[in-house]
């Protein structure tokens, strides 16, 4: 990384109440405790790795307001509430030296509708479309080669990465971020067999994303075949995900990637859903409820369940039986042992 700041600045960013020690480095990478040299900052994130502070060599340590320990010779410890959280703010003020918000205004190669609505304070980069009636908010910045699709309206501050679409009706609520690659609006899977053919229904409704929302690169999102596909305030979606239409995402879900989520399922607020996780159609998901990785979920799941395995059942009868699952090679054994005597 190409920065350099003293432990104070650390400490005004983090907003640390005191620390200790001194140190005449400057601070110019992050790394773990283990791997840490003169120059790096570092945290204790988890307790498991609280061993290792004492001999860790970062010239800055963000650390827990109960640690006891003392910091070695040239080395600082600033106190937090807590340290991820702290090394997460560190990390969003050098990614804005990183990536600095570009200019306000319209690249020359960009195509915009004469009737689309583009606030002055937005940023529309190279070979971007804005097709008619789209509104573009303030502060919003379109990289390189974004489609905005007609009547497509996009809240402020929204952060579009290159190569991302938003088809014709959609909405981002303010502060969305998109990924690379990201696609909002593309049409729902929907047939009828008819006279030996499958035959397209078509799908006229729209996807709204409301405020705070972030999606990951190449993941995509059905429009509705009617009314609305929605991902709530403050969720969270991986990379690789697949929502089909006439989902509803509740609030501060998080959706790690690979998940698919079939055609009218609902998931409520405050729902996690593990890596390649599969929900099937027409079901809900209750509030708060939690699923592990591949877990295959084809029937509505009562709020605060905890979820594991294909098909779905709850997580710890999940794990005992995957125990003997491994066992049973050792009790054909016995069995066919107590048959012969």
């Amino acid at each position: 990384m190409q920065v350099a700041y003293n432990p104070e600045e650390i400490a005004t960013f983090v907003g640390a109440g005191r620390s200790s020690g001194s140190t005449t480095q400057k601070i110019g990478d992050i790394a773990s405790l283990s791997t840490a040299r003169a120059g790096d900052l570092s945290f204790l994130g988890n307790t498991k790795y609280r061993s290792q502070v004492p001999e860790s060599n970062a010239s800055a340590v963000l650390v827990p307001l109960d640690y006891d320990g003392q910091p070695k010779s040239d080395q600082v410890f600033i106190y937090v509430e807590n340290p991820s959280v702290a090394l997460a703010k560190v990390c969003a003020r050098i990614e804005q030296t990183f990536w600095p918000k570009p200019a306000a205004g319209i690249h020359a190669s960009a195509v915009v509708a004469k009737d689309a609505v583009v606030d002055a304070t937005a940023h529309i980069g190279p070979l971007c479309v804005v097709e008619a009636g789209a509104r573009i908010g303030a502060g919003t910045v379109l990289q390189a080669s974004v489609f905005i699709g007609a009547d497509a309206v996009i809240g402020d501050d929204c952060f579009l990465m290159a190569g991302c679409v938003v088809n014709s009706t959609c909405s981002l609520g303010a502060r969305v971020r998109l990924q690379p690659g990201v696609v909002v609006g593309s049409d729902g899977f929907g047939y009828e067999f008819v006279q030996g053919r499958h035959e397209k229904i078509p799908q006229i409704g729209s996807v709204v994303i409301e405020a705070d929302v972030e999606i990951g690169a190449n993941s995509t999102l059905d429009r509705a075949r009617f009314s609305r596909t929605v991902v709530g305030e403050g969720t969270k979606i991986d990379n690789l995900v697949q929502i089909a239409h006439n989902v509803e995402i509740g609030k501060h879900c998080i959706l790690c990637s690979q998940v698919g989520i079939s055609g009218s399922t609902k998931i409520e607020d405050y729902v996690i859903l593990g890596g390649q996780v599969g929900v099937g159609g027409h079901i809900t998901i209750g509030k708060g409820s939690k699923a592990g990785g591949q877990t295959g979920i084809a029937y509505d799941v009562p709020p605060k369940s905890y979820l594991n395995g294909t098909p779905a059942i709850p997580y710890m009868l999940e794990r005992r039986l995957q125990i003997l699952h491994q066992r049973l090679p050792d009790l054909f054994k016995r069995v066919e042992a107590l048959e012969k005597k």
